[in-house]
């Protein structure tokens, strides 16, 4: 199972049209995920934290426009956003843009056009897409943030390096020597080895209060890592 993979959220009601987004988008190495109204489409957005949204303007329940702004608004989110539309009319184009979607196109529309824009989008909006996600988990490193399900956990600086290290390795087992060398780059501060095992049971204790201390394996004799099952 992949752990860094740029994630789409498509919010489309049509069925046919989403499915053929989907088809296109993952040729591309994307990883899709769909939603076929705009309630469904925020309880995703919430879960998933996408890199990309692609919204179209005509939604049961919740209406792209609403969705838009809510995304930009209450999640001061700089996740690319392209809405999708079946009206042409350039004052629907320029009401778009304007609260905050960064490109435009309308139905019918080739997929090939929708993956070109939706790249070009991406190479202005990639720094939202430098994070790891594996079962709701998320860790955005530019930012120093950690969180499950949209939910923020408060780690300690080492605590996030030591878990972002070992998500940058997952599947490798890395001694308590690299993780010293690690923190010892990252925050200039000496760390014995015995520190380190206490912040790795410290993280574990977090990320047991969430059942996500599987995660992170001890390896007799040589040192941890982080397991994707």
């Amino acid at each position: 199972m992949p752990i860094q993979r740029k994630n789409i959220l498509i919010i489309e009601d049509d069925d046919k049209i989403r499915k053929l987004m989907k088809i296109f988008l993952e040729k591309e190495g994307f990883e899709v995920i769909e939603a076929a109204d705009g309630k469904e489409g925020q309880d995703l957005f919430i879960l998933h934290d996408p890199c990309f949204v692609i919204l179209d303007l005509m939604l049961p329940y919740v209406n792209g426009e609403e969705l838009c702004s809510w995304i930009r608004g209450k999640q001061n989110s700089q996740v690319g956003i392209i809405m999708v539309t079946a009206k042409s009319s350039e004052e629907e184009k320029i009401t778009g843009l304007k609260i905050g979607a960064d490109d435009y196109i309308t139905k019918p529309f080739s997929p090939s056009e929708l993956v070109m824009r939706v790249e070009t989008v991406l190479r202005r909006t990639n720094n939202h897409c430098k994070k790891m996600s594996i079962g709701g988990l998320t860790i955005k490193p530019e930012k120093g943030e950690v969180t499950y399900k949209g939910e923020m956990i408060d780690l300690t600086a080492f605590e996030f390096l030591i878990l972002y290290y070992l998500m940058v390795n997952h599947g490798q087992v890395i001694s308590r020597d690299q993780l010293l060398d690690y923190l010892y780059k990252a925050q200039e501060k000496v760390v014995t080895e015995r520190t380190i095992d206490v912040h790795v049971r410290h993280l574990r204790k977090k990320l047991h209060l969430l059942a996500l201390d599987h995660y992170i394996q001890t390896v007799r004799g040589m040192g941890y890592k982080f397991v994707i099952e």
